[in-house]
């Protein structure tokens, strides 16, 4: 089925029958074949159309845009305005907004250049959504790098609103700052491409970022700016008769989660929330491990052991709904370099990050799967269902569709809300890793 839907997507972006795509399902995605509860939600990054060469256009001829039911975009900035008033902003406006396309860039095959409102990733995803109606384009604001202002922004009730209105007439609304040239921005010109907010700040209450703004009320104030974006949110989509989504993104350390989120409170006005299930360990430690294990093991030299399954269990003990659980897990690796060969370089010492593309320490799952057969051999852990690869130096730890199969399962066994993965740009170029969540998720739902 997912090879059908791949190739409808691909006509359907080329301007053809989108109709037919509908008939078949491509364009409304996978999500009635799954459990009503589960959700796969993928993040797309604004600058990765420049060195990654990673565009909206490849969500769609990848086949993931079929199988997707929330894309976020990351991500939205949350900074003071000229008047010292902390609001919503754009990131890169060019990436965003301004960046024409060719005809061969293009979601729909056709040329998109000045002069006109909208431009960028966002003229892009909102004509993706003409093509997949089913699925919901969410701006995700903050993240690791932008989430310096977020307390001061929740301070109060007045910083709360202002806030909360800025980014709703940014981002919903579409009202988008104008240029001055090609005939850009302006009121509405953004209008109709998100579908909803997701709030990623990392982290309320506790270390994020080196220079974020941390003050002990931020646990207490984000519950209340979940609150106020709810009502507003509300209150705008009675007047525009849809329902807008309010998602977060939480962390995975219990420390984190104490230190800065009412977990009672904040998931009655979340329609759901993204768990981190990834970065549990990494080169920061000098010991090799599994960045994202589902389970812990009794082996793990870790004190105390860390897993997906006791960050989930964190979260319901302290009164989240299964439901609204999101896990999260990684479309890329971590790996280490000077690796003892002892226990085939698992929980062994190393001399440091292993070379990557981007970053040292970090690749992408479509680079590190072709290192299998090139030296490398693919190890299982059975206790902690993790994967690795090691060729007696280099060790990477990541998921492939075989763990993602084992967390699909996991969050049917489990009653979750369902998979959150960053991010695309990571797959493979035919959505090997979406492809696998979205057939675990709806194998489990058949069966």
């Amino acid at each position: 089925m997912a090879r059908l839907v791949r190739l409808f997507a691909v006509i359907s972006v080329f301007g053809t029958v989108t109709v037919l795509a509908a008939a078949t399902g491509a364009a409304t995605g996978q999500s009635q074949s799954r459990a009503p509860s589960t959700r796969v939600v993928g993040y797309f990054t604004e600058w990765g159309i420049y060195g990654r060469d990673y565009r909206v256009k490849d969500v769609a001829t990848s086949g993931s845009a079929a199988r997707l039911d929330v894309l976020n975009y990351a991500f939205g900035n949350v900074a003071p305005d000229a008047a010292g008033n902390v609001v919503c902003k754009l990131a890169d406006e060019w990436a965003d907004y301004q960046v024409p396309w060719s005809a061969e860039q293009s979601v729909t095959g056709q040329e998109v250049t000045w002069p006109r409102p909208i431009l960028g990733n966002f003229q892009q995803l909102k004509a993706l959504k003409t093509i997949y109606p089913s699925l919901k384009v969410v701006i995700s604001l903050g993240g690791w790098t932008l989430s310096k202002y977020f307390s001061d922004g929740a301070l109060t009730d007045a910083s709360r609103q202002k806030l909360v209105s800025s980014c709703i007439d940014l981002f919903i609304k579409g009202n988008l700052p104008d240029p001055g040239w090609g005939g850009m921005g302006g009121p509405g010109a953004a209008a109709g491409v998100f579908d909803g907010i997701d709030l990623d700040w990392e982290w309320p209450g506790s270390d994020g970022n080196v220079g974020n703004i941390i003050r002990a009320a931020d646990k207490q104030n984000f519950t209340k700016l979940v609150q106020e974006f709810r009502k507003q949110l509300d209150a705008y989509g009675a007047t525009a008769g849809k329902h807008y989504l309010l998602t977060a993104f939480l962390p995975a350390a219990r420390t984190k989660i104490d230190a800065g989120f009412e977990v009672d409170k904040i998931f009655g006005p979340l329609d759901f929330a993204t768990v981190q299930g990834y970065d549990l360990h990494g080169t920061w430690e000098p010991t090799t491990n599994h960045q994202s294990n589902l389970y812990s093991s009794k082996d793990d030299p870790s004190s105390p052991a860390f897993s997906v399954d006791d960050t989930v269990r964190a979260y319901l003990d302290r009164g989240a709904p299964s439901r609204k659980l999101v896990i999260g897990v990684p479309f890329y690796s971590r790996g280490w370099t000077g690796v003892a060969a002892t226990n085939r370089g698992l929980f062994q010492p190393s001399s440091g990050a292993a070379p990557g593309v981007w970053e040292s320490g970090v690749d992408d799952y479509k680079v590190t799967k072709r290192l299998l057969g090139n030296g490398f051999t693919r190890y299982w852990d059975g206790k902690g269902f993790a994967a690795w690869l090691f060729d007696g130096t280099t060790f990477w730890t990541f998921d492939d569709a075989v763990v993602m199969n084992h967390k699909a399962h996991y969050v049917l066994k489990n009653d979750l809300g369902g998979i959150m993965f960053w991010e695309l740009s990571g797959d493979t170029p035919d959505g090997e890793l979406v492809d696998a969540l979205a057939d675990g998720l709806a194998r489990g739902a058949v069966q």
